[in-house]
């Protein structure tokens, strides 16, 4: 289990290296949602996601001789990005295993990085990544299983606590866990009051399910419109960090996503790839109950999204 301690340790090792976000007022969102709206804006971020602060935590604790191989990763864009960059500032080099499904936009700035890129199926990733590893002696670093990884992540909602302390929920899109795992950690030990809520597809239930079932559960890898989000299973680090810390989990459709989407973009003023919406989606949905006095942060995780993306939110209905 990651510590408050540990997520202090990583904000002063890796803000050298990262953009401290703003956490944003969107006013004009709040008659949709029916709350005083804010963002943690992670699009902004370095690599235009939260991905760096694990990536650069991990890498930053690495001595030269770990480092002399390489490092792999299986990702589904963003991880990517952000492990690429670190390599790169590092002097090594990285290999990225990356799902035939990610969009061009994602794949183009992880080669522009000077990353070597695989393209695999999203369910045969780790294993190609692993194989990788071993054939190269390069080391893996895990998208979210991973505790350094868990721990940079947290210093996002360290960051929400000390910005924002008057918050009274924060919502987080969820994959196998590191970013939820992490803020949610720093959120419930420095504000204890505030409401930490998940929110991942439907199409991929896997903390959903896990938490009926009490302990990490694979579900079947199901395509989503939600590209960040693709992890089928918990990771098996994550997974006690977050039944401990959050308050509730909640499954969001595509087209939800897709009218979150639609609304942050033309509400919210904020260019943001679709998964980064998903809180959004599960307002509009009526998942999430608001009222409105209340303040709700929603962290918008990532801001990788290219023109044919945006063209699918034409028809959509918000």
């Amino acid at each position: 289990m990651i510590t408050l301690n540990d997520i202090e340790a990583a904000s002063l090792r890796i803000a050298p290296y990262i953009v401290r976000t703003p956490v944003v007022r969107l006013p004009n969102m709040d008659k949709y949602l029916g709350c005083e709206v804010y963002a943690k804006a992670e699009c902004l971020q370095v690599t235009g996601a939260f991905k760096v602060r694990g990536t650069m935590n991990k890498m930053l604790q690495m001595d030269r001789e770990q480092l002399a191989n390489g490092v792999v990763a299986a990702s589904s864009g963003n991880h990517g990005k952000a492990l690429s960059l670190a390599a790169r500032m590092l002097g090594t080099k990285a290999t990225i295993v990356i799902p035939d499904t990610a969009p061009d936009i994602k794949v183009n700035a992880i080669k522009a990085l000077g990353a070597q890129v695989v393209r695999s199926t999203a369910l045969e990733r780790f294993e190609v990544a692993d194989r990788i590893a071993k054939e190269t002696g390069g080391i893996v670093v895990h998208p979210f299983n991973d505790e350094d990884i868990m721990a940079g992540q947290g210093t996002l909602g360290l960051e929400i606590c000390q910005d924002m302390p008057g918050l009274d929920k924060v919502v987080v899109p969820v994959s196998g866990g590191g970013l939820i795992g992490g803020v949610a950690t720093a959120v419930k030990e420095m504000c204890p009051d505030i409401k930490v809520i998940g929110a991942e597809p439907a199409l991929l239930p896997r903390y959903t399910e896990s938490f009926a079932a009490g302990e990490p559960v694979q579900v079947p890898q199901n395509p989503t419109m939600a590209d960040a989000l693709l992890a089928n299973k918990p990771g098996a680090l994550c997974f006690p960090q977050v039944r401990k810390y959050v308050d509730e989990m909640v499954c969001v459709s595509d087209e939800d996503l897709l009218r979150g989407a639609k609304l942050l973009l033309l509400e919210g003023h904020l260019l943001a790839e679709f998964s980064s919406a998903i809180g959004i989606g599960a307002v509009l949905a009526g998942k999430i109950k608001t009222s409105p006095k209340e303040k709700v942060c929603f962290v918008i995780s990532g801001g990788s999204v290219d023109l044919p993306q945006l063209d699918r939110l034409r028809s959509v209905e918000i």
